[in-house]
């Protein structure tokens, strides 16, 4: 998949902070920004799977053919 820029405006002490992470570990900023992106884009889509798995009717064990005594 080609690469595009993406410009954003952050804190300076936010920057430096990636900065100095991605020095110690030898990791490059677009590499930890990318990363980061997507775990938050997961983490949103989870959270989003949560609100509709809570409103789903539950089954009770015998239904399910488990025994409740195991």
């Amino acid at each position: 998949m080609p690469n595009v820029q993406f410009n954003v405006r952050i804190e300076k002490r936010i920057k430096s902070a990636v900065e100095n992470r991605c020095q110690s570990s030898g990791e490059t900023i677009a590499f930890f920004v990318q990363e980061a992106l997507i775990d938050r884009l997961e983490e949103l889509e989870d959270i989003e799977d949560l609100k509709a798995i809570r409103h789903e009717p539950t089954r009770p064990f015998a239904e399910l053919g488990l025994d409740e005594d195991s």
